[in-house]
């Protein structure tokens, strides 16, 4: 049987979790674990309620730097767009040669030149395709 928690926390509250060294707001109990997210959004993870704890200042401000941070890359570098590699634009003799380079690293299951070649792409299209 789980243990009981030792305090009781409102959605939203910063707490911390020794078990993984991370501060996260508290969303709810579910079967014997609380959730918590991070701050700033991102995937959820189960806690033991019974260890968790309100986070400290160094804490909250620790959290809400690294949420700063991801932030400021999300928006800089269109994170969120990274998953999906850049598409060669019709008629771009410069698009095309990236993505041969690509296309070459992909038969040659070479992840790294493949990334390289992504990241050719991107920049390319911001200089040239104002995208």
């Amino acid at each position: 049987m789980a243990p009981e928690p030792t305090a009781s926390f409102e959605p939203g509250t910063l707490v911390y979790d020794p078990d993984t060294d991370r501060a996260g707001e508290y969303r709810d109990t579910v079967g014997p674990y609380a959730l918590l997210r991070p701050l700033g959004g991102g995937c959820e993870w189960q806690a033991q309620p019974a260890s968790l704890r309100a986070a400290t200042p160094e804490q909250r401000l620790s959290a809400g730097v690294r949420a700063a941070n991801e932030r400021a890359v999300r928006d800089t570098w269109g994170y969120s767009e990274l998953g999906r590699p850049p598409l060669p634009v019709p008629g771009c003799e410069a698009c095309a040669e990236v993505d041969g380079l690509r296309q070459n690293a992909r038969a040659e299951s070479d992840a790294s030149a493949v990334t390289d070649a992504d990241v050719l792409m991107r920049r390319h299209h911001r200089a040239d395709h104002g995208a």
